[in-house]
């Protein structure tokens, strides 16, 4: 065998080397995405809400497009007197939610990075999100 020729061996080899890290490496990747997907909230700096408990059935996903948050009513967009069951918050920044509309009363927290899969007895009728 020339010089050469061990050469383009060794080269081609270490290309398919590299070539079957990748490979191995992607089907990882792959399954990240299809975890976030499967997720009930993949969305990242959200709260969402869910009409079921255990983060089940439909989901109300909410967040706020200015820095100090923002009230939003559930009553207006059909999710207010106790539809609201569950709630996943994916933003770092507690969300909260009020029995009464307009971000008004005693707030029920939710923290940031959490869930809360059963709000018992409690009404939402507006959340505060981050």
């Amino acid at each position: 065998m020339s010089m050469h020729r061990g050469v383009r061996y060794a080269l081609a080899a270490a290309a398919l080397s590299a070539a079957t890290v990748v490979s191995a490496a992607t089907p990882g990747v792959a399954a990240t995405r299809a975890d976030a997907a499967t997720s009930p909230c993949p969305f990242s700096g959200t709260v969402c809400l869910f009409d079921q408990t255990g983060y089940n059935g439909a989901r109300f996903t909410v967040s706020s497009l200015v820095p100090n948050g923002t009230c939003v009513s559930l009553v207006d967009h059909g999710w207010g007197g106790g539809r609201v069951l569950s709630g996943l918050n994916t933003n770092s920044s507690s969300a909260a939610l009020f029995a009464n509309d307009d971000c008004i009363g005693g707030p029920y927290q939710l923290a940031g990075k959490s869930g809360i899969p059963n709000f018992g007895g409690f009404q939402a009728n507006s959340i505060w999100v981050p």
